[in-house]
């Protein structure tokens, strides 16, 4: 079956920041007729002024994903296409993360958009045409210490993509993923700040917490803005779309590493990955990328 050749209603949550709210202002650019879900009253008067600034108009709707009835109110937008975005990260080790906000991840990274899905995706099957895509990142393809909850839910959310794909695609709907690498949005960083409101007891815990930072340099968020818009415009129709390109072959490599791992590598002595979350300072920029744009 050929592509949708018109769809222009795009229900983005997660739209009050980072890739969502680019995107978002980017899509409206290109004509698209936008619905930017915020999770909170709060953000919507500013998500507003933000489109008036770069002379758009946005539909701008408070959409929490783990809220029943903000769901249900997405069933009356007439979404053609849906740009799964909402999520939140979780950093820690995964033996200190209380279950409060283990729970919590999942919730907001992996059932709540599942179900805002279900309701849109049949709508979607009964007009015969849609798409659908999810945010996923490269931490659902790999993992690394003290984001390994983070890159969990992500991996659930590779799972039901690919499981979706084939399923839909007999009623005409398009299923891809997103899979930013680190990029500077401040996402990751505030992923190592999570600990601070932790409801447990900070002397069970592994780790000082207070003195690690993301482990990466991190990129330019501009390639993300540009593959997930195109993407959702349907002007590319790769599956997976992983950003920056130049981690590719380093992120195949990661996924095949495990079959070489023996249990007893490296005991009693600490793993280089764990290392450089002490050693990295937050907010680092690669060295090779250009320098973000002022605010």
């Amino acid at each position: 079956m050929a592509r949708p050749a018109e769809l222009k209603k795009v229900l983005i949550t997660g739209a009050g920041t980072g890739f969502g709210l680019e995107v978002a202002l980017r899509l409206a650019e290109k004509g698209f007729d936008v619905v930017a879900a915020v999770e909170i009253y709060g953000q919507v008067q500013t998500l507003k002024r933000q489109a008036s600034e770069r002379g758009v108009t946005l539909q701008v709707e408070k959409l929490d994903v783990t809220d029943e009835g903000d769901r249900r109110k997405a069933l009356d937008w007439g979404v053609e296409i849906l740009v799964n975005n909402a999520g939140v990260g979780e950093g820690g080790s995964t033996v200190d993360i209380p279950a409060e906000n283990i729970r919590h991840q999942f919730e907001v990274n992996v059932t709540g958009p599942l179900l805002l899905t279900q309701g849109i995706a049949k709508q979607m099957v009964a007009r015969g045409e849609g798409r659908i895509i999810w945010v996923s990142s490269r931490e659902g393809l790999n993992v690394n210490p003290f984001t390994g909850l983070y890159s969990a839910s992500k991996h659930a959310v590779e799972a039901i993509a690919e499981s979706m794909k084939d399923e839909l695609q007999e009623f005409g709907i398009e299923v891809a993923t997103m899979n930013p690498g680190p990029f500077l949005t401040g996402f990751n960083d505030r992923i190592f700040q999570t600990w601070e409101s932790w409801n447990d007891n900070p002397a069970t815990r592994l780790f000082d917490y207070s003195k690690l930072a993301f482990p990466r340099a991190q990129f330019n968020p501009e390639p993300v803005y540009a593959t997930l818009t195109a993407l959702a415009a349907g002007e590319i129709d790769s599956y997976r779309n992983l950003e920056p390109a130049s981690m590719l072959d380093e992120t195949k490599q990661l996924i095949d590493a495990p079959w070489q791992k023996r249990t007893t590598d490296g005991l009693g002595e600490r793993n280089r990955n764990v290392q450089m979350a002490f050693d990295m300072e937050p907010e680092q920029l690669r060295d090779d990328q250009d320098p973000l744009p002022s605010p």
